[in-house]
């Protein structure tokens, strides 16, 4: 299986304008950005989704994406961050290496679309939690 784009970048076999790195964590600015200023997060292991990390790894990936979205804010002033991750190809994932988007907005910028929302009917919205509920903490609930 050859390495992922991201894991090539962790091994410095391709360029990136990095912004942060630490033992576990990587964060650089994406080549083909949503806005001005938008930046991946991911693991330094090559591991595809959110669901394949350790809590103590998808730990480390929060703290890195709170500290660089904290320094994308003080250096860009956008009025708001959308803060994206994509889990399989249905999801828009492009990359199969876990990732997180920090990407900053501005006021019109239409830099990514939102989804419609819509009205749950309350019964379906119930049955739905249940139904999820009673999967918590299940190993095997993938």
């Amino acid at each position: 299986k050859m390495p992922s784009i991201f894991t090539r970048i962790v091994n410095g076999e391709i360029p990136a304008a990095k912004v942060y790195e630490d033992a576990q964590t990587l964060a650089f600015l994406d080549v083909s950005p949503a806005s001005r200023g938008h930046t991946l997060v991911i693991c330094k292991e090559e591991l595809p989704t959110l669901l394949d990390l350790s809590p103590d790894l998808l730990a480390a990936v929060a703290r890195t994406v709170q500290l660089v979205a904290r320094a994308i804010s003080a250096a860009l002033s956008p009025d708001g961050l959308n803060i994206v991750q994509n889990n399989g190809a249905a999801a828009g994932q492009v990359v199969p290496h876990y990732h997180v988007h920090i990407i900053p907005r501005w006021e019109g910028d239409r830099a990514i679309a939102h989804w419609r929302p819509g009205a749950g009917a309350p019964d379906e919205l119930r049955d739905l939690a249940a139904a999820i509920s009673a999967r918590m903490g299940e190993e095997d609930a993938v």
